[in-house]
Order: C-alpha cells, then sequence, then structure tokens
C-alpha cells in the first residue's frame, strides 16, 4: 500500500515538470515525509484544470459521508475493485495527479515485522513524479465547508515492490511521464494495473550503506 510519501523539489521543479502552476504558490511547503493519516493537505492536478496545481487532502470523503472519519480508510483504492466499491465508484472517473518526488515502504526483516528497514522508492527518469489518484469533493455536515479529498491507487507489487513489501505485496500506480494526460483523460483503470510500472529504485534509510540499494 502506500501510506508515506514525499514532496520536497523546489516549486518552479515541479512546475516545469507537469507544464502547470500553483494557483497559490505561498500554500506549498516542502516536506520531507507525508503521513497519510494526518490527511495533509498536498500537491495535485485534476482533471478539471490540467494547467494548474491546487491543493487536496489525502483520504478521499464520498460526497454521501456524514463525516470525515472514513479518511483513515480511504487512503488507497485498489485498481482492480475501485469500481465496485461505495467510496470509489462515484470517484473513479475523477482523475487527479498526485504530485511527489519519493515514497516509502517498510521491508519486514521477520515474520512478524518486529524488525523493518524502511525504504525510500524513486523513479529512475523522473525527478519528480505523479501517483495515479480520484478525487472526491465532499460538503462537510454542519458548516457547509468544501472538502477536496483523494486516493492514490495502488495495484500488484512488481518483482521490487514484492521483495520490499512482503506482507502485502501492494504497491502505488506510478505513472510514466506520457502516460500522464492519458490518466486524466479517463483511460481505462485496467490500463494502468499490473504488469504497468515504471522503473524504481529503492534506498534504504536510517542505515544508508547498511542495506542493498535495489533496482527494477
Amino acid at each position: 500500500m502506500c501510506y508515506r510519501t514525499k514532496l520536497n523539489s523546489k516549486l518552479q521543479e515541479i512546475e516545469s515538470s507537469f507544464a502547470a502552476v500553483f494557483i497559490d504558490p505561498d500554500s506549498y511547503i516542502p516536506k520531507e515525509e507525508v503521513n497519510g493519516f494526518a490527511h495533509h493537505e498536498t500537491p495535485v492536478i485534476t482533471d478539471e484544470n490540467p494547467q494548474e496545481i491546487t491543493l487536496s487532502k489525502w483520504g478521499l470523503i464520498p460526497f454521501w459521508a456524514k463525516s470525515s472519519e472514513i479518511q483513515k480508510s480511504t487512503l488507497n483504492a485498489k485498481i482492480e475493485t475501485a469500481q465496485e466499491k461505495p467510496s470509489f465508484q462515484k470517484a473513479v472517473n475523477n482523475r487527479c495527479l498526485v504530485i511527489a518526488d519519493g515514497y516509502y515502504e517498510w521491508q519486514w526483516l521477520d515474520a512478524k515485522g518486529g524488525t523493518k528497514q524502511k525504504y525510500l522508492l524513486t523513479t529512475k527518469e523522473q525527478s519528480v513524479f505523479a501517483f495515479a489518484g480520484i478525487y472526491s469533493y465532499w460538503k462537510e455536515p454542519g458548516t457547509n465547508y468544501l472538502h477536496h479529498t483523494y486516493s492514490i491507487l495502488t495495484t500488484e507489487a512488481n518483482e521490487l515492490m514484492s521483495r520490499i513489501h512482503t506482507n502485502k505485496r501492494r504497491m502505488p500506480v506510478v505513472l510514466e511521464k506520457r502516460d500522464q494526460r492519458k490518466w486524466l483523460d479517463g483511460t481505462d483503470l485496467s490500463k494502468f494495473a499490473f504488469p504497468y510500472e515504471v522503473a524504481l529504485t529503492a534506498t534504504p534509510v536510517d542505515e544508508p550503506g547498511k542495506q542493498q540499494v535495489l533496482n527494477f
């Protein structure tokens, strides 16, 4: 799955990478690690305005939700079943690019995960990349405040992620640069499920050099 991401690239690099501009550049705060369960706002590009970069909260809240409590269960959506799940089925055609320059996963070093090695995953060909995302607008009862929220799509793990994420064997859908527009344009979800993948590098965190850098 994907619950921790990273985006600390310079604003100008992000804008250049996506040929888009931040609507509110002062709102961009680089982060070395974004915890999905904190439901932070992070930069996204939506199918509605592909030349604009806005902020959206991680953890999709469907329009029918009575409260934001559901967010803790909607950080990720399985690409194979998203169209069938009540939380996601009305949002699968609301496409967004979730911008990042890395994400984190933990390799279990024993059967129960008591000892873990943290890895930073980056792409070989894109210094700044995009996860395949879906989004929803939710009006908060009582205040009528309109929240913009998203989920990151996940798929079956490739060979590299199977060696790291041994307990779940899932990975986020990281888009090739050439496919970002196709995603926004609504290309069928199945086209981005495994074996669709990009070249990744996994670098150990905390003890650099003591663990093997993994490539695929």
